[in-house]
């Protein structure tokens, strides 16, 4: 079934194959290339932050490429202070930058992902497609060559980030005492990535440039205000609406879900935040009809704002250890008690969701602006009815509150999360706005 994924996007977005090789727009492919790394990521269950860093490298590489074919375009460098000098080789011979562009999405994941050589076959598929549009195949092996040589020196510098270092960092263990995090049911899971504050930002300056406001502190009295932030998540447990629980559902986007049967544990593998809002960017980009380049500008700067946000929202939640709404409840309130959604493996505060989301809706109303109606299909894989949405703040916000509605996170951390994200956004626009790049989309 994976290996048919390229193929069956394509087909269901593209309708036919150009006719012309000198009329063909590729816009159409990028889309369907990331979601084939979105589907790499949930075989490999890869978690939220490291999802972000990937689509963040994977389309830079691409973004490499148009801007060595347009120099107006403004350089990753001009908003990315670590970004390194990075030579677009094409020894003189002759390529199509927009084949180049789409291949080295799919490479950069084959190099970069722990089950990365199974895009190999998406890589055929996109060949075959690029034949069929009548691309030359001197071409086609010429363009190969060029996202081959780009995409070799972003691994490398990929390399330069931390990442590699993390598991040679001191390991976590659970803060002893009352109102701080530890492993929930039903995996009882170990923290997720507690040290990837350590990965270097793309666009923020460190992990602690935009902390968020201080937490409601941990009580266990009645008439204390963590108490009413937990009675008001147990309500939602006891007796949510049908829309609460479709809303809650929509934005689960938690990779860990694991359902147990007797003995045995079967789990339940879904898309991140970071791609349930790169497939909205897709759709935000097909809906305005943009161009190539600024399709795959999009894609880059949604997930390289993304990858920051998760950076900040994880020093936040390390550095504060908080309890989850499950654990506490469950003692000081009702053993039985059970979220609607499963509780991720890490600390509470702030909510993940509530600061990426609100960061890449800061980002992306810039492009497109406020008033951006658009039909949100990133779950119908996973048979979920699409959601219509006025604007990106409108799905941000849903986003934000769909947390509360899943029994996993408190009101202060959702608020002050989206807050958080809010800031880590704006600093993004004004960063790429001084840059040189500009909205999209005329209001």
């Amino acid at each position: 079934m994976k290996k048919l994924i390229f193929g069956l996007l394509l087909v269901s977005q593209l309708g036919h194959a150009q006719q012309q090789y000198d009329k063909a727009p590729f816009t159409d492919y990028i889309q369907p290339a990331v979601f084939s790394l979105s589907m790499v990521m949930m075989h490999d269950v890869v978690n939220p932050p490291a999802a972000t860093r990937f689509y963040s490298y994977a389309t830079l590489a691409a973004y490499q490429i148009i801007v060595k074919h347009d120099p107006a375009i403004p350089g990753a460098a001009t908003f990315i202070k670590s970004y390194p000098a990075v030579n677009v080789q094409d020894s003189g011979r002759t390529y199509d930058y927009q084949v180049a562009a789409v291949y080295a999405i799919l490479e950069a994941g084959k190099q970069l992902l722990p089950s990365g050589y199974m895009l190999t076959e998406d890589e055929k598929k996109l060949i075959d497609l690029f034949k069929k549009d009548q691309v030359p195949d001197s071409i086609i092996k010429n363009s190969v060559m060029v996202a081959e040589g780009v995409v070799k020196q972003i691994v490398a510098w990929s390399k330069t980030d931390g990442y590699g270092k993390l598991s040679t960092l001191r390991r976590y263990t659970p803060v002893k005492g009352e109102g701080y995090w530890y492993p929930t049911p039903p995996a009882y899971m170990d923290a997720v990535e507690p040290n990837w504050r350590t990965i270097r930002p793309m666009v923020i300056d460190s992990c602690t440039q935009f902390k968020p406001k201080p937490m409601t502190p941990f009580s266990k009295d009645t008439a204390s205000d963590f108490y009413k932030l937990n009675m008001e998540v147990y309500k939602y447990g006891i007796n949510p609406t049908k829309e609460e629980m479709t809303i809650a559902g929509f934005w689960d986007c938690n990779p860990f879900a694991v359902s147990t049967y007797g003995h045995m544990a079967i789990g339940f593998k879904k898309i991140t935040p970071g791609g349930h809002w790169m497939n909205i960017t897709g759709i935000a980009c097909r809906n305005a009809k943009l161009s190539f380049d600024q399709t795959l500008q999009a894609h880059m700067l949604a997930a390289n704002t993304m990858m920051d946000a998760f950076i900040c929202c994880w020093d936040a939640k390390f550095s504060t250890n908080r309890i989850r709404p499950e654990a506490f409840i469950n003692k000081y309130i009702d053993v039985k008690w059970k979220p609607n959604l499963q509780t991720p493996p890490f600390p509470e505060y702030t909510s993940g969701h509530s600061i990426v989301s609100s960061a890449v809706a800061t980002m992306l109303t810039y492009l497109f602006g406020d008033n951006f109606e658009y039909t949100d299909n990133s779950e119908e894989f996973w048979e979920l009815t699409p959601r219509h949405f006025t604007s990106f703040w409108n799905a941000a916000n849903e986003a934000a509150i769909s947390r509360i509605y899943g029994g996993i996170h408190y009101r202060d951390a959702v608020d002050n999360g989206v807050e958080q994200g809010t800031r880590v956004g704006t600093f993004v626009v004004e960063k790429i706005k001084k840059a040189g790049i500009n909205p999209v989309v005329k209001n």
